[in-house]
């Protein structure tokens, strides 16, 4: 073993439950549903999470099946992720893309939206935890799962485009319950297709939902209450109180209730303008400490292709850093899991391959850019406290907290960073439990029918739980909620493989319409 056992809270290594309920009907509560839901989340995870071992380094296999997946399909698509980067940028900035074409949003919503699920905790506390455990090398190897990562998410968020369903008011249905219902019966047209498009469909919306209402929304108002406690004082400041979480969480549903029940067009129009600037926010700080030593940064980036290859002074050895590295950007940019493409299947556009090419750029912001300056981050400022995590954690001790591996990062040239991380922090919650809204809406609705009293009935239960995950810890609910989330890969990447050859002929046909001048840059006066 080089590390410990990763169960990822939305994509990403656990940072701790610090809210538990104490004493009293709550902590009754908690503790007896912890109890009912301990032992089922001990076995899914177990499975879920096994690890198997290579060169007598131990991970989990579900990490091996994403980064399989990434690889073959870079291969399949010709690198396309590389090939088609600057084309993407311009779809992404609205350029082939004319106002009368169906969907709800603009392809930069669509991409802010899924990037707001994607982005989060783990680009600042998972990441300290990866380059202490396998060392700055793994940063390299982050940076190469993130890049195969981008060409998953052009597979994946092409076919949701493709096999959406446009409703009568104009909305817009998609993500893999239905392009695996569809798609597979559309490829496989006899009994057989249908009946597996329809369970892998029908086993990927409840995944997506459980986890919506369960996981993405309760770990996230639970971490934003404790850090935004911690730096008011603690247990002895101004949210220490009784009372104080509970407030907290009913000010932080009505936010989110009031973006959800608005719709994509709602969430698209608060997180295209929440994820730049939390993106902004951080990467500053980044930039300042990189900046101050800039000295440094040279040797920095030595050290991190050197020790991607070293096997000294890392857990697992060079094994150990290309693992732990694979498993950050696994867990961190969720390439394969099916979530992003409902997010990216509400955008405007007739030609399901331009929103391919936009998904791509999503591993590339959330690891290759915002995880990787996370990293440099903590190996330039180099913090004795870092550095004897790692010898520690190379001796088989545990791997610390890793909010406090970047933070004091930070605090080398920032003493202040605490409350930069605090707005960060919240940022990048608010914006995941509004995007997670969204996807498990879309999961609901495909399992229970559309309707406005289906909807009011989801959006009530989802803020209750947003209030729930403020007062309560439920760890065994949020650890069986994150073996769900994963499960759904198992299944969504077995089909992003049956169905493939049709991105490959979307892709085909899309390079025919632009060398014909049937598709052409849009100037700007009729753009989105």
């Amino acid at each position: 073993m080089f590390g410990t056992q990763w169960t990822p809270h939305l994509a990403e290594p656990p940072v701790g439950h610090v809210l538990a309920a104490e004493g009293g009907v709550l902590s009754g509560i908690e503790n007896a549903i912890n109890t009912v839901f301990d032992p089922v989340s001990k076995a899914l995870s177990g499975f879920v999470f096994a690890e198997i071992s290579v060169f007598g380094v131990s991970f989990p296999w579900i990490v091996a099946w994403l980064v399989i997946a990434a690889t073959v399909f870079t291969v399949y698509f010709g690198f396309v992720q590389f090939r088609s980067f600057r084309l993407a940028v311009r779809v992404a900035r609205g350029q082939y893309t004319r106002r009368d074409e169906p969907g709800e949003i603009s392809h930069f919503q669509a991409l802010s939206s899924a990037l707001s699920g994607t982005v989060g905790l783990g680009n600042i506390a998972g990441v300290g935890v990866a380059v202490t455990i396998g060392g700055a090398g793994a940063t390299f190897w982050m940076i190469l799962c993130g890049l195969l990562g981008m060409c998953t998410k052009f597979v994946e968020c092409t076919l949701g485009v493709k096999y959406r369903e446009v409703h009568a008011d104009g909305s817009v249905s998609g993500g893999p319950m239905h392009y695996l219902r569809k798609g597979i019966a559309e490829r496989f047209p006899n009994a057989a297709g249908q009946r597996i498009g329809k369970v892998l469909a029908g086993g990927a919306a409840v995944m997506i939902l459980f986890f919506g209402i369960a996981g993405g929304n309760m770990f996230q108002a639970n971490q934003s209450f404790a850090q935004v406690r911690d730096v008011t004082g603690g247990e002895d400041g101004l949210l220490g109180g009784d009372g104080a979480a509970l407030i907290f969480g009913l000010l932080l549903a009505l936010f989110v209730g009031a973006v959800v029940i608005g719709g994509i067009k709602s969430i698209g129009a608060v997180t295209a303008r929440l994820v730049p600037t939390m993106g902004v926010v951080y990467v500053a700080a980044c930039v300042i400490v990189i900046g101050v030593n800039l000295g440094e940064v040279p040797a920095a980036f030595g050290e991190i292709i050197s020790g991607a290859f070293a096997p000294e002074g890392v857990a697992g050895g060079a094994i150990g850093a290309l693992i732990v590295g694979f498993q950050r950007a696994a867990f961190s940019n969720e390439a394969g899991l099916g979530s992003a493409p409902i997010a990216h299947s509400a955008v405007r556009t007739k030609h399901p391959v331009t929103e391919g090419y936009v998904a791509l750029l999503e591993p590339f912001v959330d690891t290759v850019v915002i995880c990787t300056m996370t990293a440099l981050t903590v190996v330039i400022a180099k913090t004795t406290f870092w550095t004897d995590a790692k010898a520690a954690v190379a001796a088989g001790g545990e791997p610390p907290d890793g909010v406090t591996v970047t933070s004091e990062s930070f605090a080398t040239v920032l003493p202040w960073f605490p409350y930069v991380l605090t707005v960060a922090v919240v940022l990048f919650a608010v914006s995941t439990i509004i995007t997670w809204g969204y996807y498990g809406q879309k999961a609901w609705t495909y399992l229970f029918g559309k309707s406005p009293l289906s909807e009011r009935v989801y959006h009530v239960v989802f803020c209750l739980f947003v209030v729930a995950g403020s007062v309560l810890t439920l760890g065994s609910v949020l650890d069986f909620a994150d073996a769900v989330l994963f499960l759904l890969a198992l299944f969504n990447i077995a089909g992003l493989y049956l169905l493939a050859p049709v991105v490959k002929r979307e892709m085909a046909d899309y390079r025919q319409r632009r060398r014909s001048g049937e598709v052409e840059r849009v100037v700007a006066s009729r753009r989105t």
